[in-house]
């Protein structure tokens, strides 16, 4: 009987699977915050204490894999192909990440300043997530370009151990290029050989890692059941409603970005139906709005990349972990509203240079997001301190962040890994980067 039940199970494709525990989760936690009110907040906790684990496990587990993933995907893609090949296609990608993320650093100015966020009693609603803010400060984003700049450089293994992002990135694409100019100049030698074989148990690493991240997806529907009746059940549905002009104005901007702006940038340089394009990277984008993670979405878009848009392998192996780490177009449009927020809440004028200031800030900030659930929390201390305002007037603000973040973060994430395999889609397009289609498969649909 049991065996029918798992087999019945693992039968429903994982992305309905994640799609119920979601809704399961949110029920669960509306039932527990109701409960709450007639019988005390002990019954939140009681069920917190239970439930909460399974939620923390999954987002370990997230992080345990990240690192591997995103080290072996570019030193692999980056080694794959010829360096002149490479530099080219590189340039189109970071030039891609780069434009889009300006573009929607100043959509979401543009927002924000037309639908003016505010609210009502704000520092007594962030009073509630006050005692958050300290922890979360510690792993702030701040210290402005000097520091984002000299972070890019350090002892590989030192950022490999600490889980630092931006040195893992830039250290992973140098060794893959050094490999892969080892490979070429030293051809048949036992120098070359070596470089190859190197490179193949690297290449092996990664796929071993994609199996790791395989069995974690099939811990999604529990990790996710758990993170929602977490929020829910912690925060209740009462919180959403101060919070309503600020959720539309993200909102409706990551929609805008998903349906008007990637579509019109694919008809633009693809010449080819937008919506067939972005009908085949749907699993990958639903996958991404319910785990609120890009890393953890990664195999989903290598798959659809290669069997739904048909892009190689060289290319998608450096595109893809790269966006997931540093293409956060999702962020540059959340950030900017909670920056006119502060400035609401606190009578600050923002000016064309204060405008200008918080879109760098804005971009720059983007980068250290990282593929993993929250990670825009983080980057909003660097954003409001680079605004000029002081210790509690950043950690009223980002206590607000906090209360709506789980809600956000959602959108944010599945607008960042659209615009991943959007960029990944008209990059090879347009660098003859794609293969003739083989026969449609229909497993992730």
């Amino acid at each position: 009987m049991l065996k029918k039940v798992l087999m019945g199970y693992f039968a429903v494709p994982l992305v309905w699977r994640v799609v119920a525990g979601f809704l399961l989760g949110i029920a669960a936690g509306i039932l527990c915050s109701e409960l709450a009110k007639r019988y005390g907040s002990e019954v939140t906790g009681c069920v917190t204490d239970v439930v909460a684990p399974f939620g923390t496990i999954l987002i370990a587990m997230l992080k345990m894999v990240v690192i591997p993933i995103i080290f072996f995907s570019l030193v692999s893609g980056a080694a794959s192909l010829p360096v002149r090949k490479f530099g080219k296609l590189g340039v189109s990608v970071l030039l891609w990440y780069f434009l889009t993320s300006l573009f929607a650093g100043m959509f979401g100015i543009f927002l924000a300043a037309v639908m003016n966020p505010a609210m009502e009693n704000a520092r007594n609603l962030s009073e509630k997530f006050m005692p958050q803010v300290a922890s979360l400060k510690m792993h702030g984003a701040s210290g402005g370009l000097s520091r984002f700049l000299s972070g890019l450089f350090m002892n590989p293994f030192q950022a490999l151990a600490e889980g630092q992002f931006l040195p893992v990135i830039v250290f992973s694409i140098l060794f893959g290029l050094a490999a892969r100019i080892v490979l070429e100049r030293h051809g048949d030698d036992n120098t070359g050989k070596s470089a190859g074989l190197m490179l193949r148990i690297i290449d092996a690493a990664q796929k071993a890692s994609f199996q790791i991240i395989d069995w974690i997806m099939e811990y999604f529907p529990v990790g996710v059941f758990a993170l929602t009746t977490t929020n829910f059940a912690v925060y209740g549905t009462e919180l959403f409603g101060p919070y309503m002009r600020i959720a539309l104005c993200v909102i409706c901007g990551v929609l805008l970005m998903i349906f008007v702006i990637y579509p019109l940038l694919l008809l633009l340089l693809c010449r080819e139906n937008p919506y067939r394009i972005m009908n085949r990277i749907k699993v990958a984008v639903i996958t991404a709005f319910l785990t609120r993670s890009s890393a953890a979405t990664l195999p989903v878009s290598f798959r659809i990349a290669k069997e739904k848009l048909h892009v190689k392998e060289q290319l998608s192996s450096f595109a893809l972990p790269l966006g997931a780490t540093i293409n956060m177009d999702g962020v540059c449009i959340h950030l900017p509203v909670f920056a006119i927020l502060a400035a609401n809440v606190f009578g600050i004028s923002l000016g064309p240079s204060q405008l200008a200031l918080l879109l760098i800030s804005v971009v720059f900030a983007s980068v250290g997001a990282g593929g993993i659930p929250g990670g825009s929390v983080f980057l909003l201390f660097m954003v409001l301190e680079n605004l000029g305002l002081n210790d509690a007037q950043v950690a009223t603000i980002a206590a607000l962040a906090i209360g709506i973040n789980p809600l956000l973060d959602m959108f944010e994430t599945a607008c960042n890994v659209t615009g991943d395999n959007v960029c990944n889609y008209i990059v090879g397009k347009r660098g003859g980067m794609l293969e003739a289609p083989p026969q449609e498969n229909g497993a992730y649909e």
